[in-house]
C-alpha cells in the first residue's frame, strides 16, 4: 500500500490531542448501543423475524417488529421503515406531501432546503409539470440564520400566521456552509415554536444526525422524523430503504402515501431486508461514532494545515459531514481521486465533475462503496463553485475514513 509516512507521523501528532475528544464520542456510543439493544430485547427479536415475504405481504411479523423497534429507538409513537423508500428525499417527500394540503404553508426555518427537496417542493423548474407542492396549491417561506449562523427564533415566531401548517428543519449542513443542527437547537427551536402555534407539525430532515447524540429530534417534542438508511442507522449494512418515524397520526399519512389510504402501513413486502435492516441498526452506534473520529481527525489536520474548516474539531457534531474549504476547482477534483483511490470498490475509477439531476452546478462524487450512494461509507463529493468545499462523511471504520484523509492528502500535494 502506498503509505505516505510524513502524513502518517502528521496524522498520528494530531490523533494524540484527540484522546479526550474521541473518549466523548465512545460514550454517546455506549448509551446508544444500549439503547438499541433494549429495543430489540423489548420486542423479543427472533431467528422467524427474518423471514422473507412477497406479494401484499399481510401480516409481514418481520416488517412490524423491525418497526416497532425503530419507534422504540427513535422515541416515536409509530415508524415507517420499508425498502420500497427509495432515499432520504423520498421519505421526506412522502412527510410533507402526506401532511400538507392545497391552501397550507410549508416554512423552512433552516434557510433554503437540501437541493433535492427544492425541487419536490418547486423552487425550481427541473419537475414542473411532475406535481410538486407548490402545483398542489401549499405556498412556501423560508427564514434565514441569523448572522451567527444560528435559527432566527425572533424571525421564526413572526413568520408562523394561521396558515402555517407544517415548519421543517434540516438537521445537517446539506452543501451550505453553516454548523448542523444539535439537538439543544431543535429544543429551542420547538419551544419557540409551540409557543406561537401549538398545532403546527414540526418536521426534521434527520438525514446524517442518527446516533450523533444520546437524544433524538423526537425526544424534543419534534412531530416527524425522516432519514436514509443507507446513511447512519442501516450501519453499512442496509442496501436500500429509509423511515419516517414520529408521532402515529402523522407517519399514518406518510404511509398511506407511500402505498393508498385506507392500506398505510398494512402490505409492502419485506423482500429478505429484514435481518440486514436490524443487523445494521445494531451496528449504527459504532459505525456512527467512527465515522464521526474520522470526520474530527480531518477537521484537526485540515486546520492546522490552515484551511478553513466547519465544523471545526472542538465543536458539538450533530451530522457526520466535515466540510473543508479547498478554495479551488482543481484542490477538489485532486481531493475527491484520492478519496476514490482509498476505496475498496472502484478504487481505480477517477471522479469527474458531473451534471447531477436535482442539482444547480456540476458535482464530483467519490464513493467506493459497497452500497451504490451509502454516505456512511467513506465518500465525498462537493458542487464545482466557489467557495469550492469539499464535504466527506462516512466510514464504515475510523481506520478506513484515516486511510482516505492520507490518499486525499497525498494526492493533493502531488
Amino acid at each position: 500500500m502506498r503509505i505516505n509516512y510524513e502524513i502518517l507521523k502528521e496524522i498520528e501528532q494530531c490523533e494524540k490531542t484527540l484522546t479526550e475528544r474521541f473518549a466523548q464520542i465512545d460514550d454517546i456510543c455506549f448509551h446508544n448501543q444500549v439503547k438499541v439493544l433494549s429495543a430489540m430485547q423489548k420486542y423479543r427479536l427472533a431467528e422467524q423475524h427474518f423471514t422473507p415475504t412477497s406479494g401484499y405481504a399481510y401480516d409481514d411479523i418481520g416488517r412490524e417488529i423491525t418497526e416497532q423497534i425503530f419507534a422504540e429507538v427513535f422515541g416515536g409513537e409509530k415508524a415507517l421503515v420499508r425498502p420500497q423508500i427509495v432515499s432520504g428525499t423520498h421519505a421526506i417527500a412522502l412527510s410533507l406531501f402526506g401532511i400538507l394540503r392545497t391552501g397550507d404553508e410549508l416554512l423552512s426555518i433552516t434557510s433554503a432546503p437540501y437541493d433535492t427537496i427544492q425541487t419536490a417542493i418547486g423552487l425550481n423548474d427541473s419537475a414542473k409539470g411532475q406535481g410538486t407542492l407548490m402545483e398542489y396549491g401549499v405556498t412556501y417561506k423560508q427564514v434565514e440564520f441569523n448572522s451567527d449562523g444560528e435559527i432566527d427564533l425572533d424571525g421564526v415566531c413572526k413568520a408562523i400566521n394561521e396558515k402555517t401548517k407544517v415548519v421543517f428543519m434540516q438537521r445537517s449542513t446539506g452543501y451550505a456552509k453553516r454548523k448542523a443542527l444539535g439537538i439543544s437547537d431543535i429544543e429551542k427551536a420547538v419551544r419557540a415554536i409551540r409557543g406561537v402555534k401549538e398545532d403546527v407539525v414540526i418536521v426534521v430532515d434527520n438525514c446524517y444526525g442518527e446516533f450523533l447524540d444520546t437524544r433524538e429530534p423526537l425526544d424534543v417534542d419534534v412531530d416527524i422524523i425522516a432519514g436514509s438508511l443507507i446513511k447512519n442507522p442501516g450501519g453499512g449494512i442496509a442496501t436500500t430503504g429509509g423511515y419516517v418515524i414520529g408521532k402515529e397520526k402523522y407517519v399514518t399519512l406518510a404511509a398511506a402515501r407511500l402505498t393508498s389510504p385506507g392500506i398505510a402501513f398494512e402490505v409492502g413486502a419485506n423482500m429478505g431486508v429484514i435481518r440486514s435492516y436490524l443487523e445494521g441498526l445494531f451496528l449504527a452506534p459504532k459505525v456512527v461514532s467512527g465515522a464521526i473520529k474520522g470526520a474530527i481527525l480531518t477537521a484537526k489536520l485540515m486546520e492546522d494545515r490552515g484551511y478553513e474548516v466547519f465544523p471545526k474539531y472542538m465543536d458539538e457534531r450533530s451530522d457526520i459531514i466535515q466540510a473543508v474549504v479547498l478554495g479551488s476547482e482543481d484542490l477538489i477534483i485532486k481531493y475527491c481521486k484520492g478519496i476514490q483511490s482509498a476505496s475498496p470498490v472502484d478504487s481505480y475509477v477517477s471522479p469527474e465533475p458531473w451534471d447531477m439531476p436535482g442539482y444547480d452546478s456540476k458535482i464530483i462524487m467519490a464513493a467506493g462503496n459497497f452500497v451504490s450512494g451509502s454516505s456512511i461509507e467513506l465518500s465525498a463529493d462537493a458542487p464545482i463553485k466557489e467557495p469550492y468545499i469539499i464535504y466527506q462523511q462516512g466510514g464504515l471504520t475510523y481506520e478506513h475514513a484515516k486511510i482516505g484523509l492520507m490518499y486525499a492528502l497525498e494526492n493533493i500535494a502531488n
